[in-house]
């Protein structure tokens, strides 16, 4: 297994988190329920919010597995790797719920369901009921749901390989590397998306980890995968092998998806015979979508920066914070009744500049940094 940084990895992983912040703004003007919605939503949105659905959040849990892999090599034991895992995730997941998220649930039960009392009322008297006010489960993770998943993700890889043998580790990757290699990495996930797609074609993701099993099966995998990616580099030969196909049949798959939306915009109901060739559609564009980012990653953005560190720090400071910023400024721009495109660049703007001091505070003060997930100095 090679040592060697890849650092196309890394600026995949800090685009994907980039994205993800591009993406909860895009949540202030679509017709999709969210925490808090511009006055007049836009159908139009939703195209390119659907264009990145099917497969940003799978992407975040492969760079993950790809980077947890790295951090377990480094560490080089089971028990290392899940003390330093349960430390950077769990400690800035219990700071985020206590201090990060309230202002999200007293917003949105502020504005969708009459909620008379302020924030600190709010936080004091409601938010740690450990019940549902208004059908909103309180305390809650919100968009930190992730952090909670990475966090199974992980601890599930750390108890595998405390209690499988090390020459069986090997031959499992060895196994795994021998199925992906040449065009398996494009067709095997994508048929592991399709038939779990087909075993649970109703459910929905709960972000609530233990009703959420499909949604496991889905980003299990692409956890795994990335996992595979850095154990196995020689994968990445069937990444450059097949990425521009993928590329291709990406573009295509969101054919079908763009014109169910084109024609059944916003919150119209279409008939029930578009679901099950539209979610096909999604399962295909996703995976075939990622392989070739992965691929453009290795093939392109495979050097280091004078940037490079500091912003793969920074990204998950960002994500911590990101998603209360764009709600509190949303929420204030609802009641200022300011049109889409003020907003959007608003919103953009506060963001960027609140996750950044987010960011520069927290790094610069000792006892803060485990808080927002970054390594005591």
């Amino acid at each position: 297994m090679s040592s060697a940084r890849h650092h196309g990895m890394d600026w995949l992983r800090i685009g994907a988190f980039g994205l993800l912040i591009l993406y909860h703004i895009g949540m202030y003007f679509v017709p999709w329920g969210w925490h808090v919605k511009i006055a007049q939503p836009l159908d139009w949105v939703t195209i390119p919010m659907l264009a990145t659905n099917g497969w940003r959040l799978a992407l975040l849990f492969l760079v993950s597995g790809y980077a947890s892999a790295a951090l377990f090599a480094k560490l080089g034991g089971s028990g290392a790797f899940a003390r330093s895992r349960s430390a950077r995730l769990l400690i800035p997941l219990i700071f985020g719920i206590l201090f990060v998220i309230p202002p999200q649930p007293w917003i949105e039960l502020m504005g969708q369901y009459g909620y008379a009392h302020g924030l600190a009322h709010f936080w004091l008297h409601d938010y740690f009921r450990f019940g549902a006010l208004d059908g909103i489960i309180l305390p809650t993770w919100q968009h930190l749901w992730f952090v909670v998943y990475l966090w199974v993700y992980t601890m599930l890889a750390a108890l595998l390989l405390a209690v499988v043998p090390e020459g069986v580790h090997a031959k499992i990757a060895d196994g795994a590397a021998r199925l992906l290699r040449g065009w398996g990495l494009l067709i095997v996930p994508t048929l592991w998306w399709l038939a779990v797609y087909g075993a649970f074609p109703e459910h929905d993701e709960t972000h609530a980890l233990f009703d959420d099993g499909p949604s496991h099966l889905h980003y299990l995998m692409a956890f795994g995968v990335g996992w595979l990616l850095r154990v196995r580099p020689a994968l990445f030969d069937a990444v450059a092998r097949c990425w521009k196909v993928a590329a291709v049949l990406a573009v295509l798959a969101f054919v079908p998806i763009f014109w169910v939306e084109w024609n059944w915009p916003g919150n119209t109901v279409a008939p029930d015979w578009v679901f099950p060739p539209y979610h096909v559609a999604r399962q295909v564009q996703g995976w075939a979508t990622i392989v070739a980012l992965v691929g453009i990653a290795d093939r392109y953005w495979n050097h280091n920066h004078p940037r490079r560190a500091m912003l793969a720090e920074a990204v998950f400071p960002f994500y911590i914070i990101h998603q209360t910023i764009i709600v509190v400024v949303g929420w204030y721009l609802l009641r200022a009744n300011v049109a889409a495109l003020p907003s959007f660049l608003i919103l953009l703007a506060a963001t960027v500049t609140g996750c950044w001091l987010f960011y520069w505070i927290g790094r610069s003060i000792g006892w803060l940094r485990p808080l927002i997930g970054l390594q005591r100095k």
